[in-house]
Formats: structure tokens, sequence, C-alpha cells
């Protein structure tokens, strides 16, 4: 009797099984052309629900259909498709509704049945965009909205994205004003119609829109005009002088000189300022999404350290859209992604970011040299679970690990330091190119060489690591596979190109004026070279240093001080504590702290004050970081 249950038991799940995997069967794509055109239009009036209304038409055959929802997202790096507010699915067929079947284990494919005699499916469903932060990035207020096509749209299975043709309109709210790449065909009221583009490219193009808008033309009469697409909170926002306006400009130039092409045939910084709607940075081919305060202009100085939002997204035109690491190049967005090359997609990236940041203007010498300092030391200090566990290779795999959740212990595990690690790295390949060329031969020709080819062009170029092997090799040869992967994999540290460059990292208990943006910017204290833990308002305790004074004394993120040697908490009682324990070596640092419901008090045995970091000449080699840093 149990012998016959097993075997019952066994050819049913045996059964579910092979129903699953019929389930799943998701045609693959091909590189075929799709049979007409998707049309697609999008009503975004609904600012008062924060509700996309989308309405599909698609042309089909009789038989299986499967529409899918983008999962992987190009800049996202990640199947973060946000399907969780996709919403309202209706599949028509002349007329009559088609029942459909989410894939259980693929749930962003819907397959349905389409019977004889129908030509054409009509698709509508809703995107229920965030009403507060908790549930996702904010993207429509009652001024402005941020359109993203991937989230507003589905396709057909079976085809390469840039083998599906489609025509899109949006209906925005009467008066508003929009920027994107797309290129307007036609306007009806308050209805945009794009002109046709393959769904790869449409993907690509976001919109921003806004009742207070303004566009700004960084190179005028430029064949490929590059803009700044503006959306703000309130007008007042929008008064930018002249002064704030020639960085930009010069960004777009010192871009040219390096690289000496370009890859769009018009570019638009699709820029927020808004304290409403959510802050982003996402790169496109011919655009990016910059999100900013609402004061970014009106308050010049305050937003310095954030400016380089902007020159790290241009940057992506070359490095991430254009050329392209060969595992993100998929031929659809549910194929998945390998993120493998992120350490040149945006660690190079991050490195231009704040080289042109410093070449524009965007950032002055010693903001960029504050900002080095800032990131040389989280490599240098900074990120315990690099110099043991983890390598910088292994980060690559954060975007579908982690997908950019909060961590308990971010130092520790080290998730997604492909950027700033990857900056680092670049730093010091600049500084092996000009020993080995004897200073003839620098980053810049390595830039020119591998992203600044078929000026105009804006598919996708592909490459491989023995690609950027090669690419050095060829300007000075070198045994770059090992430099490479030494550093890629192993756990050393990451700090040599500061010292390669002619400057000393060294620590202190001023903190630079990066620092103390940082820490205002952020509202928090940042003692994490002395005490080994920063902390937010009201005495929120943030990261913890792994191994560090604080974490060995007992504390750890999620912990709330409430007092500083029985006098109550703030910042700046915090760290007169610390710098007092320097010269007082018989007094720990008294801390009572919150965790939960219970208090405790915690001592911590840290005698040697504060520590911040700062760059320093040293005058034993050439200043290179200057030469570096100096426009072209």
């Amino acid at each position: 009797m149990k012998a016959t249950r097993l075997a019952t038991a066994l050819a049913t799940a045996a059964l579910g099984l092979a129903s699953f995997a019929a389930l799943a069967d998701v045609p693959a794509p091909q590189d075929v052309p799709y049979q007409g055109t998707l049309k697609i239009s999008v009503d975004a009036t609904d600012v008062t629900h924060r509700i996309f209304r989308v309405h599909e038409t698609l042309p089909v055959a009789a038989g299986p259909l499967t529409l899918l929802y983008p999962q992987w997202l190009p800049g996202n790096h990640s199947p973060t498709g946000p399907i969780d507010k996709m919403a309202g699915l209706v599949v028509k067929a002349n007329g009559q509704v088609l029942p459909w079947t989410r894939d259980p284990l693929n749930v962003y494919a819907f397959h349905i049945d389409v019977p004889q005699g129908a030509s054409s499916v009509e698709v509508t469903f809703q995107f229920l965009s965030p009403q507060d932060r908790n549930q996702g990035r904010v993207v429509m207020t009652p001024e402005m909205l941020n359109m993203q096509w991937n989230a507003v749209t589905m396709y057909p299975a079976g085809h390469y994205a840039r083998q599906i043709n489609t025509e899109a309109s949006v209906k925005l709210p009467s008066g508003w004003q929009a920027g994107t790449a797309l290129e307007v065909a036609s306007k009806d009221g308050d209805t945009l119609h794009f002109k046709p583009i393959n769904y790869d490219d449409l993907v690509d193009s976001p919109i921003y829109a806004g009742k207070y808008f303004k566009r700004v033309d960084l190179d005028p009469g430029a064949k490929a005009p590059v803009y700044l697409s503006i959306v703000a909170d309130d007008a007042k926002y929008l008064e930018i002088k002249p002064e704030q306006i020639k960085p930009f400009r010069n960004l777009v130039q010192q871009m040219y000189k390096m690289y000496g092409a370009h890859h769009y045939d018009h570019y638009d910084f699709l820029v927020s300022l808004s304290d409403k709607m959510s802050g982003n940075g996402l790169e496109h081919h011919r655009s990016s999404e910059d999100g900013t305060s609402a004061d970014f202009f009106t308050e010049w100085k305050k937003n310095a350290l954030s400016r380089d939002l902007f020159s790290h997204e241009f940057n992506h035109s070359w490095d991430g859209k254009y050329r392209r690491g060969a595992d993100l190049a998929t031929p659809n967005f549910n194929v998945p992604m390998s993120d493998t090359l992120l350490w040149v997609y945006e660690g190079q990236t991050q490195f231009w970011g704040q080289v042109m940041a410093a070449r524009s203007g965007l950032w002055d010498a010693d903001q960029a040299h504050d900002m080095w300092a800032f990131t040389a030391a989280t490599y240098d200090k900074g990120r315990p679970g690099l110099a043991s566990f983890r390598n910088v290779q292994d980060t690559t795999n954060d975007p579908v690990i982690a997908q950019r959740a909060p961590l308990p212990y971010r130092n520790y595990q080290a998730s997604e330091d492909y950027y700033s690690a990857g900056q680092m790295i670049w730093l010091e390949v600049d500084g092996k190119l000009r020993e080995l060329s004897g200073g003839k031969k620098s980053i810049d020709d390595f830039g020119k060489a591998f992203f600044g080819m078929e000026n105009g062009k804006w598919d996708v170029n592909t490459y491989t690591f023995e690609d950027v092997v090669k690419t050095l090799n060829d300007i000075a040869p070198y045994d770059w596979t090992k430099y490479l992967r030494t550093r890629l994999d192993g756990h050393g540290p990451l700090t040599g190109g500061i010292e390669s460059h002619g400057w000393k990292l060294v620590y202190t208990d001023k903190p630079s004026d990066a620092v103390k943006a940082i820490e205002s910017r952020r509202h928090t204290a940042d003692l994490t070279y002395s005490l080994g833990l920063s902390i937010g308002k009201e005495g929120a305790i943030g990261d913890v240093l792994w191994d560090g004074p604080a974490f060995k004394a007992g504390i750890s993120p999620g912990m709330t001080v409430v007092a500083v040697n029985s006098q109550d908490y703030d910042a700046d009682a915090l760290k007169d504590a610390v710098t007092a324990a320097a010269k007082d070596k018989s007094q720990p640092i008294e801390l009572l702290v919150k965790n939960f419901n219970e208090y405790k008090t915690v001592r911590i045995d840290y005698h040697d004050g504060l520590k911040y970091p700062h760059l320093v000449r040293d005058t034993s080699r050439p200043d290179t970081l200057t030469t570096l840093l100096k426009a072209r």
C-alpha cells in the first residue's frame, strides 16, 4: 500500500514538473523581423493616482503567443523589471477577451492562445507607479513624471528586440512639456506621436515631462546637438546662471577632445530638479536620466559633489551603450545578462566621471582631490571584505545577488564595488601606461582607441576581456592579463594609482570639505576611520566597520546612540568624545545605546583621535594626477 502511494505521488510530481516545463518553454529570440508593427499608446495624465494606462496593438497569427514584460534591465544589470507594479492585464482579439496564463517558472511571461481568424490582439494594462519611496522609486508627481518604456510595454517573445518595429505615443497632462531622445512625428493636443523606432531603442529612450520645463542647448550649432532638458518642482528652480551652464558645455567638448568621436545623432540630459520625484542616474545611448535635488542650481555650492552624476552618465554613451561587454549585449530584455565586465562598464565610467568633472569645471581641483581621497580611503581601510573573502570580480555578481537592497554590513559584504574599486584600478592603469611609455601614453590613449571610433554610429559594439588587454598592449606592451587579473581576483590594496601619480593618502583629524558635504547631504557623522561607524539622524547607527573598534565593543547597525559620556547624543558631542579620548588614554568612550527595546552601555577603548582621508603631494614623484585632471 505504501509503495503504491509513493509511486502515485512520484507520477503526480512528474506530471506536475512536465506541465511546469511546458509553461516555461518561452520561444527563444530569433534574429528575424517581427511581422508588422507593435503600436503602443500610453496615457500618463493620471498624476493624482500616479497611474500609467497602456494600450497596445500587436499583429499576430493564430496559435500560441507569449507576451513578455521586460525583466533584465540595461543599466540596472539585473532582473528587476517592476512587474509587481503591473496590473489589470486584459488581452482581446476580434473584440473577445482571451484568457492568459502567467508562467509560474517565469513570471514575466504570459501565454495566450490566439483564435483562428484573428490577425491582431489588443493588450491593455496599468503601471501602478510607487505612491511612496518604500514601494520603489517615485516616478510621478503633480508636477512631473519619468516614464521608462520598459515599465509600460509588453512585447512578443521569439524575436530580437531590435527586430520589433514600434510606433509609440504618450498623452501628457495638459500643458506639460517633455524631453526625450525620441523624435516627435506629430502632436495631437497633449498627445505626442513618435517616429517609428525599434523596440530595443524605444526602451532605451525614456521621457521626462513636467509642468515646469526648460531646455538648454549645450553645443549650439552642432550637427549632433546636446541638451539639458529639465523639469522642476517649481519654476523658481529653473533659474540657472550662465556660469552654471558653462561647465556643462565644457563637459561636452572635453569628452569630444578625449574620445574623438560620439555615438548619437543628438543627446538629452533628462534632468529632474525635485524633492518629490525620486532621484535617479541611469544611462542611455542618446540620453541619460539625471535626478537631483530641487535646489541643484539655486544652491549651486551646496550640491557640488553631486555634479559628477552628469559626467558619469554622459560617459556611458561611449562606455556601456556603444561599447558593451559581450555578455551584457542580450537579444531581448528577458534573456539573462552576465555582468563580468562591469569593472569596465561602470568602473572606468566612474573613473572618467570624476576626471571629466574636474576637466570640465564641474569640480575644482580641491573638490576632485577630496573625492579621490574619499574613494582611496575606502580601498585602504574601509572594505575589510575585499581583503579577506571577496574580490572585485565577484562583486560584478551583486546586481543579481543583492539588487541594491540595503545590507547589514556593507563594508564587509562589499556589494557593487566594481564601481569605485574599478575606478581605482583604472587610475593604476593610467599610472602604469605613463610609466611604460616614459610619459608619452596615458589612459586618454586607451579611451580614444577603445571607444572613439565610428563617429556618429549608435549601434552596439561589443568587447571581451581579451579586447581590453589587446588595446592596452597596442598602447604599451606588458603582461596586462596578469596585471588586471591580480587586481580583479586578488585581495590586495587598490591605492597604487594614488602613489604612482605623485600623491599620498593620509589621515588627519580635520574632515575635508568633501567629507563635510557628504555628511551634510547624507545627514551622517562619518567616523569610519576612527570609531569604525557612521551614524545618522538622531543617533541611528548605519554601517559598522567589520572588526573595527565599535564592532569589537558590541555595536551593530540598527542600534541607536542615546547618550555620549552620560550626555545627550549629538554628532559634535560624539566627535568631541573621540578627541578627548585621544588626550586621556585611560578613559574609554562611553555610549548608551538602544537595541530594540533594550538599553545598554557600551565602552569603546579607542584613543587614536578623529581620522579623515586627504591627499598630500609626494615630491619624490612627478605630479601626474594634476596632469590627468587638467582640461584638454
